[in-house]
């Protein structure tokens, strides 16, 4: 080869490598049939239109390992996945890069999905769900999750003091209103635990959301919380049903991590997720609700049903909140855990 090539050839190969590098965005999920309706929605139509390739990781909120990176200055992540608690404390740790999506999709959000350091980008619910096989009345609510005369058997929980605080709390009677000025409270918060030790016997943790269908579908428990779009993405194979009284409906959000060196193809990323056509696709693929108004409007009706966001189903529910779990988190789960070492 002409030794006047070489540089040439070599820079061309640089530049072809550089751009390979930069093209590749790492988004960070919390894995299952959500991760796999992600994929569908966002990640293959974004590598489609833009030829960035997606590199899919998974993780389960651990943000010890957030952490770590920011604090060593080798960010690898450039979306993640966060719960809105999850999301409000990192914030506050200076963990996450500040943004706002595009105004222009902006303005078709619900209210509370833009936050200082991210953008909720589909609504949840943690429902009652139970096996239609199994029991011969269908349960209404939580005082029937709390009746072991009625319902006897085991009851799965999610291993952790937020939500299993706040269905405590709606088993004893207290409004869903008044939950959360309740729980703020010394009184409240022992009556909660008192109204766990009725069941503590009778309860089964779980700690990944795949865990209540499979629970639910061995017969190991009668009843479990559970997230209610791992329950819908079972239904058509089993006979596992969804309670939405007294369910608790949040939104998951994507961050992203204070040092990356993709920050700007991760915002582009986010409006795309951000996007009717993207959102509806999404509530296509499993049963969690849009944060973009456009894409309620283009969903069928019986699909709306089936959405945590569906009329009738989001007037049931309690709205999650960020800010209690951001200020009391800390104190309720290591109580929590303490109480559950017993």
């Amino acid at each position: 080869m002409h030794k006047n090539l070489i540089l040439p050839l070599f820079l061309a190969g640089a530049a072809c490598c550089a751009t390979q590098a930069q093209a590749d965005l790492t988004v960070v999920s919390h894995g299952g049939a959500n991760k796999d309706a992600q994929v569908a929605a966002f990640y293959n139509t974004y590598q489609a239109q833009t030829g960035t390739k997606v590199v899919a990781g998974e993780f389960n909120g651990e943000m010890a390992k957030i952490k770590v990176m920011v604090d060593t200055g080798s960010v690898s992540w450039d979306v993640v996945e966060m719960e809105m608690p999850e999301l409000a404390r990192a914030c506050d740790e200076g963990l996450l890069e500040e943004f706002s999506p595009d105004p222009a999709i902006a303005k078709n959000l619900l209210p509370e999905t833009a936050q200082q350091c991210g953008v909720g980008f589909f609504v949840w619910s943690t429902v009652l769900a139970y096996n239609a096989d199994k029991l011969q009345t269908a349960p209404s609510g939580w005082q029937d999750f709390w009746d072991l005369n009625k319902f006897p058997g085991k009851r799965g929980l999610r291993k952790g003091a937020m939500y299993t605080l706040e269905f405590a709390l709606l088993a004893d009677g207290v409004p869903a209103s008044e939950v959360y000025t309740q729980l703020a409270t010394k009184e409240g918060q022992d009556r909660a635990f008192h109204k766990l030790d009725e069941i503590k016997p009778s309860i089964q943790w779980w700690e990944a959301g795949a865990q209540p269908p499979q629970y639910l579908a061995s017969g190991d428990v009668v009843m479990s919380s559970a997230y209610s779009g791992r329950i819908s993405a079972v239904q058509n194979d089993s006979h596992l049903r969804i309670v939405w009284n007294g369910g608790i409906y949040d939104m998951d959000a994507w961050a992203i991590p204070r040092g990356s060196k993709n920050s700007a193809e991760a915002l582009k990323f986010i409006n795309h997720t951000l996007a009717a056509e993207q959102q509806k696709s999404y509530a296509e693929n499993i049963a969690y609700g849009p944060v973009n108004r456009q894409a309620i409007g283009l969903l069928s009706a019986k699909r709306l049903e089936e959405l945590p966001t569906g009329a009738t189903n989001l007037q049931q529910q309690l709205h999650m909140s960020a800010g209690f779990w951001a200020d009391h988190g800390e104190q309720l789960e290591q109580r929590f855990n303490a109480w559950a070492a017993k």
